[in-house]
């Protein structure tokens, strides 16, 4: 850490991480009210969540991932 740094600067820094923080909560909150409306209209959060997961991987990692999945459920007997 470099000796120049400002009482001002480094306040700056922790109000911004202040505020970013905050609003993560809000989007948390939000994210959590639309999976709550999902799970009283019927649909499965869990599996909502992983459908979520699967999206924000790029299609080579989710195939890798879909791959390892039925090649561990065919090792045990899981597979259709």
């Amino acid at each position: 850490m470099t000796a120049n740094v400002t009482s001002e600067q480094l306040r700056q820094f922790i109000e911004r991480i202040e505020t970013l923080e905050e609003e993560k909560r809000t989007l948390m909150d939000e994210i959590r009210g639309v999976y709550s409306e999902a799970r009283a209209t019927g649909y499965d959060v869990k599996t909502m969540r992983a459908i979520v997961r699967l999206r924000r991987m790029d299609a080579s990692a989710r195939a890798e991932q879909e791959a390892l999945l039925e090649t561990y459920k065919a090792a045990l007997g899981l597979a259709a």
